[in-house]
């Protein structure tokens, strides 16, 4: 009933937002999150209980040949990702509120097509329904993108779904084969499958491609800088905060215990190539001018991190994955909403042009400092726990390793404050002296963004008592 009910709430309301007219499509939209979200942290709390769990899966009947059933599941990592996605649904439609975009009504009926997708891939137990899923989401976002995206937006999108959809052929042409020869993606059998070592090996790289470019892990994110700095901050959120968390709860879910060889196997080139894409993307972000890139770098050097966390194949490295995944998507939508709060008041991403806006709005600053001190992980907020995780799950692979990726930590550290300090302190810019005060709804955005920070800083621990026990059956899949 619940995997249901998260499908039908916003596949619904998006034809209600639709019908709504551009006046109240948003407010259909913020309604429509918030039923969501409180299902969502309904499940959340009584998840132990063992009277909700038949609701927390859906098994149909669609096709018999193939072999494909509606299969819906909810499980202890699920309801993570189903968490993080409609609790970030919330926000991103609250942020949205003072958004100066025409026919609003596609545009919010488009966010709930892409809310209903992300629940489904997060759900989906059968391989089939999976992709299905996981295709629809580029639907939504790429329409997005280039209908009330920037003056490049065309080339840009345009590169960003080819990108996309060449990872998902792949990533096609890998469960076709799995199909081929288990007669069956249902999660439950391909566990199961004795898949022969030569075959893995070729195998990985078809799955793997598709779940790494969307994250993105180097060498395959040249699409994602242009892309977030190019689409309109709503479609930026979706992807930096929800969309990238597909790609690693794919390798977490349909990678590493369906080829357990294959992943051992290929873990150190993959590794390293996290682990590259963690030193290169801070690098780069010293260098940006625009808002826009210097967030998507970051961001790129965060994710890297949280993939060479899993790719560690520890318990550790697993449980520090999931907070981080949790608290990066909580921190950069957050980083993403106060450059927007900024270039809706001076007409500006460039970070030359800013500068001295604490004189003219000291509460904004304050919860921008806030914001930046979860993005670096300081202890008592959300990214702390998680990164000592990630760390830790790394030592133990590798020690080298771990003391590289480290470095990323002082280097992020310095570009965020250098950032603060150019957008905040100093002197007012031309652009800045007109900061006007925040609206309401930026209020109720920034302050809900703060307590999650500080509430899942100081106690994380329910995420990694819902979780661990998932994850500590997937990895043994995976250790096989």
């Amino acid at each position: 009933m619940i995997t249901e009910l998260l499908l039908v709430i916003p596949f619904l309301f998006l034809f209600i937002a639709y019908a709504s007219g551009d006046i109240w499509a948003k407010w259909v939209t913020i309604f429509s999150t918030f039923l969501s979200l409180g299902i969502t942290i309904a499940s959340f709390i009584f998840y132990h209980d063992e009277r909700i769990k038949p609701f927390l899966e859906a098994n149909y009947n669609w096709l018999k040949n193939p072999n494909i059933n509606f299969h819906l599941t909810i499980d202890g990592l699920t309801i993570i990702m189903l968490l993080l996605t409609n609790s970030m649904a919330f926000l991103i439609s609250l942020a949205s509120f003072s958004d100066k975009a025409e026919n609003k009504k596609s545009y919010y009926a488009l966010i709930l097509l892409m809310i209903a997708a992300l629940n489904g891939v997060f759900m989906a137990s059968d391989g089939f329904l999976f992709y299905i899923f996981w295709e629809i989401t580029l639907i939504p976002i790429y329409f997005i993108a280039l209908l009330w995206g920037g003056k490049n937006r065309m080339p840009v999108t345009f590169k960003f779904f080819i990108y996309t959809l060449f990872g998902s052929l792949f990533l096609l042409i890998g469960f076709v084969y799995l199909y081929s020869i288990g007669g069956s993606l249902s999660i439950d059998k391909i566990y199961h499958l004795e898949i022969d070592q030569s075959s893995q090996l070729w195998l990985f790289w078809f799955i793997f491609i598709a779940f790494a470019i969307k994250i993105p892990i180097f060498p395959f994110h040249s699409w994602q800088a242009e892309t977030y700095k190019e689409s309109p901050t709503t479609g930026t959120m979706l992807l930096s905060g929800i969309m990238l968390k597909m790609g690693l709860f794919g390798i977490i879910k349909w990678l590493i215990p369906i080829l357990p060889y294959a992943t051992k196997f290929w873990t150190p080139i993959v590794i390293v190539l996290c682990v590259i894409g963690v030193i290169y993307g801070a690098i780069l972000t010293f260098s940006q001018k625009n808002t826009k890139h210097f967030l998507a770098y970051s961001s790129l050097s965060h994710v890297g991190l949280m993939a060479a966390g899993i790719f560690s194949l520890s318990n550790y490295g697993w449980q520090g994955a999931i907070i981080q995944m949790v608290a990066h998507a909580v921190n950069v939508v957050g980083l993403f909403f106060v450059i927007e709060v900024m270039a809706r008041r001076t007409g500006t991403y460039k970070i030359a042009e800013l500068g001295g806006i604490r004189q003219q709005s000291p509460w904004f600053a304050t919860f921008f400092m806030v914001i930046l001190f979860a993005s670096i992980s300081l202890p008592l907020t959300n990214a702390f726990v998680g990164e000592y995780l990630l760390f830790l799950g790394l030592f133990h692979y590798n020690e080298t390793l771990a003391i590289v990726s480290g470095i990323s930590v002082i280097l992020g550290a310095a570009y965020m404050l250098w950032f603060y300090q150019k957008t905040m302190l100093g002197e007012t810019s031309e652009k800045s002296k007109n900061f006007i005060p925040l609206h309401w709804s930026e209020i109720m955005v920034l302050g809900l963004i703060i307590s999650i920070i500080l509430g899942f800083g100081i106690h994380p621990q329910p995420i990694i008592d819902v979780v661990q026990p998932t994850l500590k059956e997937i990895l043994k899949f995976g250790l096989k």
